[in-house]
């Protein structure tokens, strides 16, 4: 069966022009940094050769536009490492950053044509791409990707909801403090980890404001009050730890840890 789901992939790479690299040439599926956390978290070994056989990796520079709204999506994505940044830009200029994509999220939608939104590096950028077409044959014969999407999309839509409510109701405080406690939890980080192991703010003060709806000068004055009442110490204007997470946490107005 494994063989014969193999055979279809790799015929309809062929039709949509999927270069195939000597697998040799990328890190295998099973020594991926991402491996439990992406939308191959739940394959097997045979599933897993499948990805193989259809991946490829593509790298971007910070500040490089990975995709514009619009454009014609011939490949989804896994980022592998690096920060990228969604947005819209609306008819007079405006624009607005409406998500982060980190290590392990997903780009593109299995089934449209094209993408909905800007997706700009913020950091250098690494996407595990699959060519699009052939990685929508493999969801209707690989139940666990199927099911991983549908995990991921619902996760995401939690997040919405959550960000929902930050942009409503929650104070220039609670904004940043949730802010950085999303970055401490999606790096997986244990409380001694966190407040142990260096951070990095992966936007400027500026794309904070525009992410949080703050202003400039209100994302300054709250990490300096942070700074001063000891939740978080900074390296440098980039580089910072959290050190009293529990602080942390108290400050975001989140009444469940």
């Amino acid at each position: 069966m494994a063989g014969r789901v193999l055979a279809m992939v790799i015929r309809a790479v062929g039709r949509y022009g999927c270069a195939m690299l000597d697998l040799q040439s990328r890190p295998k599926c099973s020594e991926c940094p991402i491996r439990h956390r992406a939308v191959c978290a739940r394959c097997d070994d045979d599933e897993l050769l499948m990805l193989e056989q259809i991946k490829t990796y593509k790298s971007f520079r910070a500040g490089d536009q990975v995709l514009w709204r619009g454009d014609g999506l011939t490949y989804v994505a896994s980022v592998v490492a690096g920060v990228a940044s969604l947005g819209k830009t609306m008819e007079d200029g405006r624009t607005q950053m409406v998500g982060l994509l980190l290590p392990s999220d997903f780009i593109g939608r299995p089934g449209r044509e094209a993408i909905d939104f800007d997706v700009v590096a913020v950091t250098d950028v690494t996407l595990c791409c699959f060519h699009r077409k052939p990685f929508e044959a493999l969801i209707e014969t690989t139940p666990h990707i199927a099911q991983r999407l549908m995990e991921m999309a619902l996760d995401e839509l939690d997040a919405a909801r959550d960000w929902m409510l930050l942009l409503g109701r929650k104070t220039a405080r609670e904004k940043i403090a949730t802010f950085i406690e999303m970055l401490v939890r999606r790096q997986r980080l244990t409380i001694d980890d966190a407040t142990d192991q260096e951070l990095v703010l992966p936007l400027t003060r500026h794309e904070i404001a525009n992410y949080l709806g703050l202003t400039l000068e209100t994302v300054s004055r709250q990490l300096g009050a942070m700074k001063k009442e000891r939740i978080v110490q900074f390296v440098d204007r980039r580089r910072f730890r959290v050190t009293d997470l529990e602080a942390l946490h108290l400050a975001s107005g989140d009444d469940c840890p």
